[in-house]
């Protein structure tokens, strides 16, 4: 849910400005965060914040998506 309502909010925020700077920015951000994330998946506790954290991302670029104007 966290990652979620963050994703949305900056996004949303980014969209007013512009579009594509929304869609770069998101790109950027999750290339720069997948490899500590990747590596994290394997540790017990981890890997279920990793999963909670995917499914949020997700979730908020999809809301993106359907929300944008």
């Amino acid at each position: 849910m966290l990652f979620t309502v963050a994703v949305i909010a900056f996004g949303a925020a980014m969209v007013a400005v512009h579009p594509l700077l929304a869609l770069v920015v998101n790109v950027v951000v999750v290339a720069g965060v997948a490899p500590t994330v990747w590596q994290w998946r394997a540790v017990p506790v981890w890997r279920w914040v990793i999963y909670g954290a995917l499914v949020g991302v997700v979730a908020g670029w999809v809301a993106l998506l359907f929300g944008a104007r």
